[in-house]
């Protein structure tokens, strides 16, 4: 059977993405720096990672962040990030379902990490202006825990065949009133700013993901797949996950912080926790690594960082997770970014 033009564009992506990965990128996370106090009073068998998200208990505030599915190449990808996360006991979520919705012939491509994680939490993925039958497509298509609702503007914007109406908050507010699970809106990388998070949370929405510009960029990627190429100054569009988690930091205490775009390492993890999210998201270091190492190699790079993530709180003195979020008179903030909190 020959391959759609969607499918094409799902292993363009994962090509692109990975030509444009670089593990250690700039990124506002190094305008923070943490004071070190040389008594933390602390030992790493006291340490505990362990967090309630909604109606879930995590033994970790790290998951598995959208990346793929849709083509027989990127079947098998979500089929060993299945594997991948159970083996970790990490929630992921899968990328977009919008092409198996368009054809139900790719719907295997994403069910495959359910077959390989049978008991995980694993969240569905959908572009923001789908029906509700469409959202139920996809809850099923997964046996989902929760369903990821992606804002990706930018991204549609630059895309040749993108699509070109952005009128989704009704239709936002409607599928968070009618779903019977957690729905989670999402950024794709160019981060969420408060109005933004004022509109979502007055049309209901409890749980966010902020993308923030500094890891996967569709800009460049949509760019690049542009015959003239001629949209690349979109490439530095957007906030990024620090400045989308400090313009959010007054938020409502019933909404639930995901923080995801540019993680790079778990200093990255530790100091975004302390800036005020509730779980933080890998997914660029994790498709990177799924492209060229074994399944096992890569559980083992997952299992340490949340070994890691314990080390760094005994750093910083902190025993538990909630105790990072009191933290913030250790962050040192750069003059750029001083800067910007000032204008928030």
């Amino acid at each position: 059977m020959p391959q759609s033009k969607q499918s094409h564009r799902k292993d363009e992506h994962v090509s692109l993405a990975e030509k444009y990965y670089h593990a250690e990128q700039p990124s506002d996370f190094d305008q923070i720096r943490i004071r070190h106090d040389a008594l933390p009073e602390t030992t790493v068998a006291e340490i505990s990672t362990a967090t309630t998200i909604g109606p879930w208990h995590w033994s970790s505030p790290l998951y598995i962040e959208a990346m793929t599915g849709g083509s027989i190449q990127t079947g098998k990808l979500n089929a060993r990030l299945g594997k991948i996360a159970a083996a970790c006991k990490l929630p992921i979520a899968t990328g977009s379902q919008s092409v198996a919705i368009k054809d139900p012939s790719l719907a295997p491509t994403f069910s495959a990490m359910r077959t390989n994680n049978p008991n995980g939490l694993i969240f569905g993925n959908l572009g923001a202006g789908h029906s509700l039958t469409a959202a139920h497509t996809a809850i099923e298509m997964l046996h989902a825990d929760a369903l990821e609702l992606h804002l990706n503007v930018v991204q549609e914007i630059v895309m040749p065949e993108g699509d070109r109406d952005f009128k989704w908050l009704a239709n936002i507010q409607q599928l968070v009133a009618e779903l019977a699970l957690p729905v989670i809106v999402k950024e794709v990388g160019f981060g969420i700013s408060k109005p933004t998070m004022q509109q979502l949370y007055a049309a209901g929405v409890r749980y966010l993901d902020l993308g923030g510009h500094g890891g996967t960029n569709f800009a460049e990627i949509e760019n690049r797949r542009r015959p003239l190429r001629e949209m690349s100054y979109l490439s530095s569009y957007g906030l990024s996950t620090v400045e989308s988690l400090l313009a959010v930091k007054n938020h409502p205490k019933d909404l639930t912080i995901f923080a995801a775009g540019g993680i790079r390492h778990p200093l990255d993890v530790l100091k975004a926790l302390m800036l005020g999210a509730d779980a933080v998201g890998i997914a660029g270091v994790v498709l990177h690594a799924l492209l060229h190492h074994t399944d096992d190699e890569v559980i083992a790079m997952l299992n340490s960082w949340q070994y890691q993530l314990r080390l760094l709180m005994a750093l910083v003195g902190a025993k538990q997770l909630s105790d990072l979020s009191q933290m913030t008179d250790k962050l040192i903030y750069s003059p750029q970014l001083l800067a910007y909190t000032k204008s928030l």
